[in-house]
């Protein structure tokens, strides 16, 4: 009985040995991203380098413009130029490794490099998702409440929900992270993505990861759900208001103004709760990254465009930056 028991004690041992020799953590991984010729390939890095340099160009832009121009200190502006941070910091988060792996398919990202690409893309989501409501709220105020604006939107107001929507966003972004850590990652070490996003990287853990599913199912409900129906509510009183609205170029400049502000939350929002919330079965992994080319490219190129450079305000003041610049040249 004695010589039964340490035959099985050591032959546990072995088996345990040998299954930890099996699962060495991993250290790196590979992102996949788009499994398509070289050719194709280069396209997509001419084409991707293109989208990056407009969204640097046309955020940096708006975001000194706004610094620069005193008409433009006003609360609207003031959180676009949030969103402009934002979509600069999903730009530089996201695209530069995607370019690198276009030209070099086998080049690794390090296991610290793509957890912080992960909570940081994470952190900024939840940031662009939050600063959408604010933003909704701001306009309902504005149309809804014009002779209360100042007050209800004071500065202090503002600064307020600015810093609460950055704060709450990098806290919610770091459980996901501390959740993610806990988990052993044993092989095999190839992200199907072109960044390290959160569902592809819970694929390699060698552990159930039933908790992180459930978080982030949450995480969607509240971050996602709840601002979108807000979202929702407040531009259905606001169109109420634009149509008791008596002048007619009154009204066209608020719808116009609103009109853009809805086409950004629905692409947002829209690929976000397909992405989370439908069955995975129904979304392949080659239709889920052009989904998410809507976060790291398509998105922060056009939110410029949609909700700044088609603004006779931002028009306006951009025209009187560069008529200063020449005129400082010429003298």
């Amino acid at each position: 009985m004695f010589h039964y028991d340490c035959i099985s004690q050591y032959s546990l041992s072995l088996f345990h040995r040998e299954m930890e020799e099996n699962q060495t953590m991993v250290t790196e991984f590979i992102l996949l991203g788009f499994c398509l010729g070289p050719r194709i390939h280069l396209a997509l890095f001419l084409l991707f380098s293109l989208f990056y340099t407009f969204t640097l160009l046309g955020n940096g832009i708006i975001l000194g413009i706004i610094c620069l121009e005193s008409r433009l200190q006003t609360p609207m502006y003031f959180f676009l130029s949030h969103l402009a941070i934002v979509d600069m910091a999903y730009a530089c988060n996201t695209v530069p490794q995607t370019l690198v792996n276009l030209l070099d398919e086998t080049k690794p990202i390090s296991f610290a490099g793509c957890m912080t690409q992960t909570f940081l893309f994470l952190a900024f989501a939840h940031t662009e998702c939050l600063l959408l409501v604010v933003m909704s709220y701001d306009r309902y105020v504005a149309i809804c409440h014009p002779l209360h604006y100042t007050v209800i939107m004071s500065w202090r107001v503002c600064t307020v929900l600015a810093a609460a929507s950055w704060i709450f966003s990098f806290l919610l972004a770091l459980v996901h992270l501390v959740l993610i850590l806990r988990l052993p990652f044993c092989g095999p070490h190839e992200v199907n993505h072109f960044f390290c996003e959160i569902l592809s990287v819970l694929k390699l853990a060698c552990a159930d990861t039933t908790l992180n599913q459930v978080v982030i199912f949450g995480a969607c409900v509240f971050i996602l759900v709840g601002p979108l129906c807000f979202v929702l509510v407040s531009y259905t009183r606001i169109l109420m208001a634009i149509l008791r609205i008596q002048s007619g170029e009154g009204r066209r400049k608020a719808f116009s103004t609103c009109s853009s502000h809805l086409c950004v939350v629905g692409l947002f929002f829209g690929s976000a709760i397909v992405m989370y919330m439908a069955p995975k079965s129904q979304h392949p992994e080659e239709q889920q990254k052009i989904l998410f080319l809507f976060y790291s490219f398509i998105n922060p190129m056009l939110n410029p465009l949609i909700y700044s450079l088609r603004n006779a305000e931002v028009k306006g003041a951009l025209r009187r930056a560069l008529c200063k610049e020449s005129h400082s040249q010429l003298v």
